[in-house]
């Protein structure tokens, strides 16, 4: 974009940072436009069976972490600058584009599950309904939430 090769670009933080930097206009954010995992807790039927307990403790540690990284904003921005080496303006930047991706329970948007569902059956060239129960086993999810005291939306 600085050179003119192109008119625009999707990028994640602190991309939006950089760019309003340079002096381009941040259009829209994805949050702002739909509701999409940004990431999970992926793990293989093998484990999720012989080893349901692991895996609980993974997904409360990341509700925990994410619990802090939403509650402790000055904490964090330190812990982005020493960790990535990242200057505190940048640091703070990021912190706030992608804060809005988390929230406080662990929980998945389902819409935002089936619109992942359907983008890949149209990569896959996959003709048949697809549930979310098919992909997503969020019955550990619901034993970590209630173990932590979360009361499940």
């Amino acid at each position: 974009m600085k050179q003119g090769l192109t008119a625009g670009t999707m990028g994640s933080p602190p991309l939006d940072f950089l760019g309003k930097k340079m002096g381009f206009v941040v259009l829209a954010r994805a949050y702002e436009l739909f509701s999409c995992p940004t990431s999970g807790v992926v793990a293989s039927l093998k484990r999720i069976k012989e080893k349901p307990d692991e895996v609980k403790r993974v997904i409360k540690a990341g509700i925990k972490a994410t619990r802090y990284i939403r509650q402790n904003r000055e904490g964090t921005i330190q812990f982005m600058t020493e960790w990535s080496k990242i200057d505190k303006e940048m640091a703070t930047a990021t912190y706030d584009g992608v804060l809005k991706l988390f929230n406080d329970d662990g929980s998945v948007p389902e819409k935002g599950m089936l619109l992942v569902i359907d983008e890949l059956k149209k990569l896959g060239k996959v003709e048949r309904e697809i549930s979310l129960s098919e992909v997503a086993d969020l019955s550990i999810l619901k034993d970590a939430q209630k173990e932590l005291g979360i009361s499940a939306k």
